[in-house]
């Protein structure tokens, strides 16, 4: 799938708003604001559950990564997910 496909695919179902459980949640991080080399996806099963967490990396920006976009959209596709939100921009690297 190519990126532009799978962001918007994304974004989709994150415009949607909440709508119950299973949720995921995705949060882009990096060493500045302009590139996120790391995305974490969160999956809550529901309400005051632990989240199950994955983690991938990129050497380039992970919001441009065709192979983890479309890795994404397949992971919310496969959990069924009702819910799925996105952190704004990119978080700091610890």
């Amino acid at each position: 799938m190519n990126v532009d496909k799978a962001k918007k695919r994304i974004a989709k179902q994150v415009k949607k708003g909440f709508h119950g459980y299973p949720l995921i949640s995705l949060e882009y991080f990096g060493k500045t604001p302009d590139t996120a080399t790391e995305v974490v996806i969160s999956f809550i099963s529901e309400e005051n559950a632990e989240p199950e967490k994955q983690t991938f990396a990129s050497d380039r920006d992970a919001r441009e990564d065709e192979t983890i976009q479309s890795t994404l959209v397949k992971i919310i596709e496969r959990a069924d997910a009702k819910t799925v939100a996105e952190i704004e921009g990119v978080s700091r690297l610890g």
